[in-house]
């Protein structure tokens, strides 16, 4: 997952997964959807806390994701990402976890944090050795301390850093017309996914990239 050509790029899609999922279910859907829908990367993001829980979905997916070459990280749980056959993790704790995530996998595990609305924190993530860094949300969500991440940093960072930067978190179609010049990817999870049409939802939302 990265983005190193200087020529500006539209945006990619990095799809979350819902934090609960329907086994005999959700492989499917999910397959149908990276077959309509160019994806770089998903994101196994479960509320599941069980190991056993998170392999039997992280198996499923794995093929699903891998038969299409598409990347599987996992949200938070670093030390399964090896045994699972993952491709890396997204962090949740901006820097903090990047430097051992980083020494304890080698250099060829994805590693992203999640960093707020905090450009300083992301820079530390990226000088920690984070392959990507996340901001947002990008417009309230009810959730949170309700702090936003600014365009301005976007547009600052999309000048002055190389290091990827995905929007996440309050997404719609204005915030996708708007952070779109200055942002690498779009996660998109739980604006799509509580619809009866995610596939469909996810073209509208992302309809200002096309």
């Amino acid at each position: 997952m990265t983005d190193t050509d200087a020529t500006p790029q539209v945006p990619q899609i990095y799809l979350i997964t819902p934090p609960v999922i329907e086994l005999s279910r959700f492989p499917a859907q999910l397959a149908s959807l990276l077959d309509a829908v160019d994806v770089a990367c998903v994101r196994l993001s479960l509320s599941a806390t069980e190991e056993d829980d998170i392999s039997r979905a992280a198996d499923l997916l794995r093929e699903t994701c891998h038969a299409r070459d598409i990347p599987l990280v996992l949200d938070t749980h670093i030390r399964l990402v090896e045994k699972l056959g993952l491709d890396g993790a997204h962090l949740n704790d901006g820097a903090r976890s990047v430097r051992y995530a980083r020494k304890e996998r080698g250099a060829d595990v994805v590693i992203g944090a999640a960093c707020g609305a905090s450009r300083h924190e992301g820079m530390n993530a990226g000088e920690s050795g984070a392959d990507y860094i996340a901001m947002g949300p990008l417009s309230d969500t009810g959730l949170g301390d309700g702090a936003l991440a600014a365009l301005e940093d976007f547009e600052w960072w999309s000048q002055m850093i190389e290091l990827p930067l995905v929007a996440e978190g309050g997404i719609t179609v204005n915030t996708v017309e708007t952070f779109a010049p200055f942002a690498d990817f779009f996660a998109i999870g739980p604006e799509i996914w509580k619809v009866d049409n995610p596939l469909e939802a996810l073209k509208s939302l992302t309809a200002p990239l096309r």
